[in-house]
């Protein structure tokens, strides 16, 4: 199966993983240095970078190193990957108990309806649970939030 890389920036990358494998499912395949981490769910691998975050031998590098020009990257904005739910009520239920930030309430979408949450350093995850069938991915893994 071909996986899908997504990076995100975050604050803190130990807090980061916590959030994500705890709350949303997904599995801790390596964390080599401070500021970074790769975890997988499914075929998404979501790879986290603090900014101006160091490798093992205390050189900047990867996703949170400064662009040519001095800016840092930084957490937040409004892309966000999107992962189905099998009951969105029972799982908003689940996360608003275990004191998951949301961004928005439950809403409709085309043929979904959604929710938006948010990581430890304000990045978005969407999630969603099909109401027609066109709108579900192909399976929902044993493991889905």
């Amino acid at each position: 199966m071909e996986q899908v890389s997504v990076r995100y920036i975050v604050h803190d990358v130990d807090a980061a993983i916590g959030f994500y494998v705890q709350s949303l499912g997904f599995t801790e395949v390596m964390h080599p240095a401070p500021g970074f981490a790769m975890l997988t769910r499914g075929a998404l691998r979501l790879l986290l970078s603090a900014p101006g975050a160091l490798d093992a031998k205390g050189a900047p590098g990867g996703g949170g190193r400064a662009m040519a020009d001095g800016t840092m990257p930084a957490p937040g904005g409004w892309n966000r990957f999107s992962l189905q739910v099998r009951d969105l009520t029972a799982e908003v239920a689940r996360l608003r108990a275990a004191g998951v930030r949301f961004r928005s309430e439950v809403m409709p979408g085309i043929g979904v309806v959604q929710v938006v949450v948010e990581d430890p350093s304000g990045n978005p995850v969407e999630l969603f649970e099909p109401l027609l069938p066109e709108a579900a991915q192909h399976v929902i893994q044993n493991g889905d939030v």
